[in-house]
């Protein structure tokens, strides 16, 4: 993986904003796991895209898409589906995370390759 991707970057740009959209979206003041979430899965988001803006590797975007999981089903997870505004935010920026990790892991001609080494049909 030579060459830096667009998507590690609109990753980083989305970990970026869940960890400012508690203040921005003004639920900060709401129950703990709401802002923790938010601040914890924003930042690792920001550590493992920021890790494959500069060192692209197929195992940094594994961990973006797998934290974009965790964050579509935080608000299941940690009790707070009841709420709109952050269930809607951590469900929606989660699901463009996993997008971009996959559309750059689908895009790394190292993976490709690797890939098809591995699962290709005989």
């Amino acid at each position: 993986m030579a060459s830096k991707r667009w998507q590690d970057w609109m990753n980083l740009i989305l970990g970026l904003w869940m960890i400012a959209s508690p203040w921005i979206l003004g639920f900060e003041g709401a129950a703990n796991p709401v802002v923790w979430s938010a601040w914890i899965l924003g930042a690792a988001i920001v550590v493992f895209a920021g890790l494959a803006v500069y060192m692209p590797r197929a195992w940094e975007e594994a961990l973006n898409i797998i934290l974009g999981i965790a964050l579509s089903v935080s608000p299941w997870a940690l009790g707070f589906a009841d709420q709109p505004t952050p269930t809607t935010n951590a469900v929606v920026v989660g699901l463009f995370v996993i997008a971009f990790g996959v559309w750059a892991m689908l895009a790394d001609t190292t993976f490709r390759r690797w890939w098809h080494e591995h699962y290709r049909t005989r």
